[in-house]
């Protein structure tokens, strides 16, 4: 089994690139292995790690389907929807909480 050269952070080789900038060019992985690793050194703790992805063996990003566009729609529709009042509040419902935050008032008022 061999083992990943690390790099130090800013210093990765051309032809190299983490997801995000795979996914900024319009590339992604496409199944290939982690060709190298990126470590940002941290004062207290240990260092940040990311992942290097050859460029040459990228491939382009699938197109969004009409399918795939409404099923995406309808999970984030869901995720607004309360699930005390049963309200599309318009925000993302915080995981935190568990429902809106109007409900989630009215329910540490009744308890206080």
């Amino acid at each position: 089994m061999s083992t990943l050269p690390v790099y130090r952070w800013r210093l990765a080789p051309d032809g190299l690139a983490t997801r995000r900038q795979l996914r900024a060019a319009g590339l992604r992985p496409g199944g290939q292995d982690v060709a190298a690793q990126l470590e940002r050194p941290r004062r207290r703790r240990g260092p940040l790690i990311a992942y290097l992805y050859r460029l040459d063996l990228a491939k382009p990003v699938r197109p969004m389907t009409p399918a795939r566009r409404a099923a995406l729609a309808k999970a984030n529709a869901a995720r607004r929807l309360c699930p005390a009042c049963r309200a599309d509040v318009g925000y993302v419902i915080p995981a935190l909480l568990g429902m809106c935050v109007s409900c989630h008032d009215r329910a540490e008022q009744r308890a206080a």
